[in-house]
């Protein structure tokens, strides 16, 4: 086998390989006499069907397969010949691939790149803590009710946050339009669903009531021929609906588990829950700067078929949400790559720094963060015995967990090195999402 590399941009190799003909017409051979042995052509007995007639009829799709085979096995060994680590599959051209002849053909593909960790010890982070006051846990408190609240019929004028009843009909120089009239059509206040000035016109309205409405339509409107235009709205407003909370008793404490104490135990149970949230936040949101100072200290080429290979993952992670819908829709359309990007490439990168730091520290996952992760997942169950035996059963589940915990790891060791300093916020600022998160 002659082989042959070259360095095209970047990242992408283009390695020319030759393989002797024999090589080929020889395990094409063995494959149609074998074949010969068994194969049921009509005229013939079976196992006595001439070779001539078995190459005649099998021996294009025969070539083929092992045309594939013989590919697939000298770019392994080629690759390996040359000490290069393909990042996805290669570009296969075939150059020379006739019977007789010896073959070559061309594979293009990009190489994972040389990563050296460096700036270790200079990575800059903000521990951030929180002291959580009787404001967070009242705020709290009201969050929950307002996730139990009900809607019910209002006589009042209307408001931002409350359910309505319409019927309307949108004019443009005083015609009709298609989609500009609906009846019996129900709208949140201030959700952003219409065009501005739409809702904003109907705040102050009681049931009942009728008006006119001014809006105008948004310049990129995804109808075209409506962009820019300003139409006028007829609505009839039928039904307001307003928010009731419901009361701090004993009913609505057993939802959250509390049987028993009133609102002292409540509230107790509901600090606890918030101690433990912000302590998961202050770990992610550690974790966060960690990787995003370790990028910068630590830019690197990324191959594109990495890239792409996580933008589909993270597609696909979006797709699960649509459920059985996802099969109509045109989902690299609604979903385009540019939408994950940048968070494809995040991921690959730090997933490249940390394989990196993992083989150069000869990191293994630690047994006991790896118990610890598992038993944290396991507590939120019923029966969490049964579920950590579950994973502990399952080699993908076990394997995932123990991914987390090398990540986890190198997350420690980065702290270790790092200039960490602390700073107390609000706690409402630790546990908002993150831009990463």
């Amino acid at each position: 086998m002659q082989v042959s590399i070259e360095t095209t941009s970047g990242l992408e190799r283009r390695l020319t390989i030759g393989i002797p003909a024999d090589a080929v017409d020889q395990e094409v051979t063995k494959r149609l006499n074998d074949a010969a042995k068994s194969v049921r052509i009509n005229g013939f007995r079976k196992g006595k069907v001439p070779f001539k007639v078995v190459k005649q009829r099998y021996g294009a799709g025969v070539r083929q397969e092992v045309l594939g085979d013989v590919i697939q096995r000298s770019f392994y060994d080629a690759v390996t010949k040359e000490s290069v680590r393909p990042a996805g599959q290669p570009a296969i051209e075939p150059v020379q691939m006739d019977e007789g002849k010896d073959i070559e053909y061309v594979a293009t593909f990009e190489v994972y790149p040389e990563v050296e960790l460096k700036g270790l010890d200079e990575l800059a982070v903000s521990r951030l803590d929180a002291d959580i006051e009787e404001a967070d846990i009242d705020k709290m408190i009201e969050s929950l009710r307002k996730a139990q609240a009900t809607m019910n019929p209002v006589k009042r004028k209307s408001k931002k946050g409350d359910q309505v009843t319409i019927d309307f009909e949108g004019k443009i120089d005083g015609e009709s339009f298609e989609g500009g009239s609906a009846e019996a059509h129900a709208l949140t206040l201030g959700s952003g669903t219409m065009i501005p000035g739409f809702e904003k016109g109907i705040i102050g309205m009681k049931a009942g009531e009728s008006g006119v409405v001014t809006a105008t339509f948004p310049d990129d409107y995804q109808v075209e021929e409506l962009r820019g235009k300003e139409a006028e709205f007829s609505i009839s407003l039928t039904e307001v609906k307003g928010e009731k909370l419901p009361a701090l008793n004993d009913a609505f404490f057993a939802k959250f588990g509390v049987e028993e104490g009133g609102v002292e135990k409540f509230r107790t149970d509901v600090a606890e829950n918030m101690e433990r949230e912000k302590q998961r936040a202050i770990k992610a949101k550690l974790k966060e700067q960690v990787m995003t100072s370790l990028l910068e200290a630590n830019p690197i080429e990324l191959p594109a078929a990495l890239v792409a290979t996580e933008i589909n993952a993270l597609r696909e992670q979006m797709v699960q949400q649509y459920g059985q819908a996802a099969a109509n829709l045109d989902l690299k359309a609604l979903l385009p790559d540019d939408m994950f990007k940048a968070q494809a490439e995040r991921r690959t990168a730090l997933a490249l720094l940390i394989s990196e730091l993992v083989k150069d520290r000869e990191i293994k996952a630690d047994k006991d963060i790896v118990r610890s992760l598992i038993e944290e997942t396991a507590s939120t169950y019923e029966d969490p015995e049964q579920v950590v035996n579950y994973y502990y059963g399952n080699e993908q589940l076990l394997a995932s967990v123990e991914a987390a915990a090398l990540e986890e790891q190198v997350v420690n060791i980065l702290l270790e090195a790092a200039n960490v300093t602390d700073e107390k916020v609000a706690y409402e600022d630790i546990v908002k999402p993150s831009e990463n998160g």
